[in-house]
C-alpha cells in the first residue's frame, strides 16, 4: 500500500530521485540564478551586442570633429623640351633646338584639415539618434536577462518536480510489487481468481513504464538545467513563489504597459525613428566647412623646380536639386517612424495580455493546489476504507488497485501544481519587468550597463580596451 502520510514543503520535500546516492552540497534557486546571471551565453552575448551599440555614440559624435589627412607621392618623370628661341622684332631666330630626354626625380606631399561647421543638423540629429539607440538596447539587455533568469527558474523547478515524479512512481513500483506477491499468495490457496493476479500484473507494468516515462523527463530537466545555469544541478533546495508582483489583473497589466522591457524599447525605438528624419532633412539643407591645407611639390614640372604653399578656404554647398531621392528618404523617414509607433502599442497590448495572463494563471495555480491537497486527503482516507473492505471480501483486487492509482494521480498532480505556482509567480514578475538581478538581490556584482558607454563615448582615437571597458566586461 502507498504510505498514507506525506509531506509536501513549500514544493517538494524529496531532493533525490535516483537509486545512488552522491554526496553534493544543496543548491538554493538563488545560487542558480546566480550562476547564470555571471555565465549565461546568452547574457554575455546580449551585453557584448550592447556594447557595439554603445559605439554608435561616438560615430555621430564624431561629425563635430576635424578630419585631418596627409597624402604623397613619389615617382620619376621623363621628357624633352623643343622649341625656338625668340630673340626680338627685326632679328633672325636661332634654328629650331630640341634638348635630350631626361628623367627626373618627382615628389608631392600634403596635408589638409578639414573641419564642418554646419551639416544641416546631421550631426546634431544623428547624437540624438544613438543616444535613443543606447537606451533601447540596454531595455533589449534587460529583457534578455528576465528571460534567461526566468529559463534557470522553469529548468531549477522542473528538476525537483521531475525528481519527486520518480519519487512517487519508484514508490508505487515497490507497492505493486508487493501486492502482486501478495496477489499470488491469496490465488495459490484460493482466495481470488487468475483475474484478479492479471490486473495486479497489469498495473504493475503501467506503474513500470510511468517510472521510465519519469526518469527520461528527469533526465531531460537536467540537461536543460546544465545548459542555462552552466553546471549539473545538485541536491537543489525547494523554493518559495515570489511575492506578488500586483493585486489583481488590472494593476498587472498597468504595471507591465509601463515597465516590461519590451514596450521600454520600443519606445527608445520610436524616439530614434523620430530623429532619423531629421538625418535624412539634412541632405536637404546648405553644408558649411572650413578646409586649410599645406604641400610641397619637387620636380613635378621641370627638373630643380620646388613648390610650396598652403591654403585656407571657407566652402559653402547648397543642394539644389538631386535627383529627388534625398525626399524620398525624408518620407521613408516619416514612414518609419509612423511604423515605429504602432509597434508602441502593440508592444504595449502585448505586455499587458502576458501580465494578466501570468496573474490568472498564478491565481488557478494556486486554487489547484489547494484542490489537489483536500483530494490527497480524501483519496487517504479512501483508500484506507477500501483495503479494509477488502480483506472482508466486499471489495475487489481491481477496487484497491484503483483507489491506490487515484491517491498516486493526486500527489503527481499536487507536485505539479506546487510546481507550477512557483514558475506562475515568476512570470507575473518577468511580465512586469521585476524579474532582474536588482530586483531578485542576487549575490553577484550587478553589470553596469553604461561603463563601456562612458569608456567610449568621447574618445577620439583606440582600438584597445581600456580598464572601464574590462571592468564592463565583468573583469574578462
Amino acid at each position: 500500500m502507498i504510505p498514507t502520510r506525506y509531506a509536501v514543503a513549500a514544493l517538494l520535500m524529496a531532493t533525490t530521485a535516483m537509486a545512488e546516492v552522491r554526496p553534493a552540497a544543496a543548491q538554493t534557486l538563488q545560487e542558480a540564478l546566480a550562476l547564470a546571471y555571471a555565465n549565461n551565453p546568452t547574457l554575455q552575448a546580449a551585453r557584448a551586442q550592447l556594447r557595439a551599440v554603445d559605439e554608435n555614440v561616438p560615430q555621430a559624435l564624431a561629425g563635430w570633429r576635424p578630419t585631418v589627412q596627409i597624402a604623397g607621392s613619389a615617382g620619376q618623370a621623363v621628357g624633352s623640351a623643343v622649341g625656338q628661341q625668340i630673340v626680338g622684332p627685326g632679328f633672325i631666330a636661332p634654328p629650331r633646338t630640341d634638348t635630350p630626354w631626361r628623367s627626373r626625380d618627382t615628389t608631392q606631399i600634403q596635408a589638409s584639415v578639414s573641419q564642418p561647421i554646419y551639416r544641416g543638423g546631421r550631426t546634431t540629429a544623428s547624437t540624438r539618434r544613438a543616444e535613443n539607440q543606447v537606451l533601447a538596447q540596454r531595455a533589449r539587455l534587460l529583457q534578455t536577462e528576465q528571460q534567461v533568469l526566468l529559463d534557470v527558474v522553469n529548468a531549477y523547478v522542473a528538476v525537483i518536480r521531475d525528481q519527486e515524479e520518480v519519487r512517487l512512481n519508484t514508490n508505487n513500483v515497490q507497492v505493486l510489487t508487493r501486492q502482486l506477491q501478495a496477489t499470488n499468495e491469496r490465488f495459490r490457496v484460493g482466495e481470488i481468481t487468475r483475474t484478479d493476479v492479471a490486473q495486479a500484473e497489469s498495473r504493475l507494468a503501467g506503474a513500470i513504464a510511468q517510472r521510465s516515462d519519469a526518469e527520461g523527463r528527469l533526465q531531460s530537466s537536467r540537461a536543460v538545467f546544465t545548459r542555462v545555469v552552466g553546471q549539473p544541478p545538485a541536491r537543489l533546495v525547494p523554493p518559495q513563489p515570489l511575492r506578488t508582483a500586483a493585486e489583481n489583473s488590472q494593476a498587472a497589466g498597468l504595471a507591465a504597459a509601463q515597465n516590461n522591457p519590451a514596450v521600454v524599447a520600443a519606445l527608445f525605438d520610436e524616439a530614434a525613428a523620430r530623429d532619423n528624419i531629421d538625418i535624412q532633412f539634412s541632405n536637404l539643407m546648405p553644408q558649411v566647412s572650413l578646409n586649410g591645407s599645406v604641400f610641397r611639390n619637387d620636380n613635378l614640372t621641370s627638373d630643380g623646380l620646388r613648390q610650396d604653399g598652403s591654403a585656407v578656404t571657407a566652402n559653402l554647398t547648397v543642394p539644389l536639386f538631386q535627383g529627388g531621392a534625398e525626399y524620398a528618404a525624408v518620407r521613408q523617414a516619416r514612414q518609419q517612424a509612423q511604423q515605429a509607433r504602432s509597434v508602441v502599442e502593440d508592444a504595449r497590448r502585448q505586455a499587458t495580455q502576458a501580465a494578466t495572463q501570468a496573474f490568472e494563471t498564478l491565481q488557478a495555480a494556486r486554487a489547484q493546489v489547494e484542490a489537489n491537497r483536500a483530494q490527497i486527503r480524501a483519496a487517504e482516507i479512501a483508500l484506507d476504507g477500501v483495503q479494509r473492505e477488502a480483506i472482508v471480501g466486499s471489495r475487489t483486487t481491481l477496487d484497491v488497485l484503483n483507489a491506490e492509482q487515484e491517491l498516486l494521480n493526486a500527489r503527481v498532480l499536487l507536485v505539479r501544481g506546487l510546481a507550477n505556482v512557483i514558475t506562475a509567480s515568476h512570470n507575473l514578475a518577468a511580465a512586469v519587468g521585476r524579474m532582474t538581478a536588482r530586483d531578485l538581490s542576487l549575490p553577484v556584482q550587478l553589470y553596469d550597463m553604461e561603463a563601456y558607454y562612458r569608456a567610449v563615448r568621447n574618445r577620439w582615437v583606440g582600438w584597445g580596451e581600456t580598464q572601464a571597458e574590462r571592468i564592463a566586461d565583468g573583469g574578462r
